[in-house]
């Protein structure tokens, strides 16, 4: 059973991991809150249906996530899987909607029209930073144990010495995963972080397609909107 020392213990042991699992736990947060801001005509369902399963699945997912120990890391990992799922999956439908509506000349204002861009902008950010830290070398746990890890689907400039030698000692956070997903939705192209796998290019595609169909075609209709 969980109980509140055991939750404290937790969090304590989080904060002195390399990779802790907070800062990835507050932008699922962050991205669940920012769809209840988002109209009900860019929502699936009823306007409590979609928060209400994200915010289960987040909160068991805080549950099962593991301290110092590996057992229960599957199902933390299923977890994360399913609500990392749901997220992008009701994000890229709030846009397919909201592309649609400003295809149909909809009665939104042209403010409304760029604050839901904003929103889902952001969104899209957070939701594939989610992505890549859960896809990386087989998830946040087993960059944490060599024996577990699986191969680098992202090549990071700390990862390479003169040489193209990996440098074994150093691992990415979440912040580098968000800074991959930032530089992606404004430069629609890696940076200084190369995709290795098809699954990430793919992936990666799908967000940079995203991203400038929202900023591109969306924003700028909005602001020509409030004009």
């Amino acid at each position: 059973m969980i109980t509140v020392p055991a939750i404290a213990r937790r969090f304590r042991v989080d904060l002195e991991r390399q990779d802790p699992f907070w800062p990835a736990q507050l932008a699922a947060l962050v991205s669940i809150l920012l769809y209840v801001t988002l109209p009900d005509k860019l929502t699936i369902g009823p306007s409590w249906a979609i928060p209400l399963l994200e915010t289960v699945l987040f909160v068991a997912l805080v549950l099962a996530t593991p301290g110092d120990e590996l057992p229960g890391t599957r199902m933390r990992q299923r977890l994360a899987v399913a609500l990392i799922g749901v997220l992008a999956l009701v994000t890229l439908a709030g846009l397919g909607l909201l592309v649609h509506v400003v295809a149909e000349g909809g009665s939104g204002a042209g403010r409304g029209l760029l604050e839901a861009a904003i929103v889902l902008w952001a969104t899209i950010v957070l939701v594939f930073a989610l992505i890549y830290w859960e896809l990386d070398r087989g998830g946040p746990v087993a960059r944490a144990h060599p024996h577990l890890r699986r191969p680098a689907d992202f090549q990071f400039t700390q990862n390479a010495r003169w040489g193209g030698e990996p440098a074994a000692e150093w691992q990415p956070s979440f912040v580098d995963y968000l800074f991959v997903a930032l530089t992606n939705s404004t430069a629609f192209s890696p940076t200084d972080t190369m995709p290795l796998s098809h699954r990430v290019k793919m992936t990666m595609g799908v967000q940079a397609v995203a991203s400038l169909i929202t900023v591109v075609v969306i924003v700028a209709r909005a602001v020509g909107s409030l004009r």
